[in-house]
């Protein structure tokens, strides 16, 4: 009796999971759907569940649309975002922990929290200035805005839980402050560097606005290139969930090969003592 009482107490928990999973996975497993059919396919009155695949919009998008060169430059304006992101934001998330910045660590919360488009007309008129408008500069110092404080604020975290005690060890063994810092706080960090770099990267990967506002014709990334197969004549929804499915590829497939170190990562740095 007991055992069957505890299968029906693990029955809901287990309902609940399944339909939350089913919730999450339905819309991507549809676009998927979508970018395997026909334009017929898609329009037709009645959801087709049952069709001959085709890979016509994925051809269409590769091919025709300069989707490749798109792809490029997202990667070259969220790679180099986290990367310069990691370079500022490492000392300034140990300096935060270190000498119980408050004050700081809190005004990067603030700047986590206040919507993008804020920032985006002191940009806009900035770079004017500077002639900088579509060049990889521009999108480059704009997603910092979105990589520094995630990295900062993640990795906050992680260096309080390091004992001061290690580095004052190698300060006395001759180490300077720097040098201790590079070869003894970091990578006992690793975990969370790691997760704050992916994360990062995976904001700067899916901004869309500051990418349309501020990059140009030869900067465009894939947000912005899937926003421009929408027209007010016609919809071709299968390039357009061929190309999502496209943008969001690779983010599926980096979370895939980290989750472990993202999970690791994220349990290390919520959890005191």
């Amino acid at each position: 009796m007991s055992t069957r009482a505890t299968g029906w107490r693990n029955l809901l928990p287990n309902l609940l999971l399944l339909i939350a999973i089913v919730v999450m996975l339905f819309p991507f497993v549809w676009m998927i759907m979508m970018s395997l059919k026909t334009q017929v396919q898609n329009t037709a009155a009645v959801p087709l569940w049952f069709f001959t695949p085709t890979w016509e919009n994925y051809r269409n998008v590769i091919e025709r649309n300069n989707f490749l060169q798109f792809t490029k430059n997202s990667m070259i304006v969220a790679l180099s975002a986290t990367l310069i992101g990691m370079v500022l934001g490492l000392p300034a998330a140990y300096a935060i922990a270190r000498f119980k910045q408050r004050g700081l660590s809190l005004w990067i919360l603030i700047s986590r929290i206040i919507p993008y488009i804020t920032f985006l007309l002191p940009l806009f008129l900035v770079f004017t200035k500077l002639n900088l408008i579509g060049s990889y500069t521009a999108l480059i110092i704009s997603h910092l805005i979105i990589t520094l404080p995630l990295i900062v604020w993640i990795t906050i975290a992680f260096f309080e839980d390091i004992p001061t005690d290690l580095e004052e060890a190698a300060l006395v063994d001759g180490s300077s402050r720097v040098g201790a810092f590079v070869r003894i706080i970091l990578p006992l960090v690793a975990p969370g560097i790691v997760t704050a770099g992916i994360l990062a990267m995976i904001f700067s990967w899916n901004q869309f606005l500051f990418s349309l506002i501020l990059g140009g014709p030869n900067t465009k990334t894939v947000p912005v290139a899937v926003f421009n197969f929408l027209s007010y004549g016609s919809q071709d929804y299968g390039a357009i969930a061929a190309a999502a499915v496209l943008i969001t590829l690779p983010i599926i497939l980096l979370s895939l090969t980290v989750q472990k170190y993202i999970v690791k990562g994220l349990t290390a740095g919520g959890v005191k003592g």
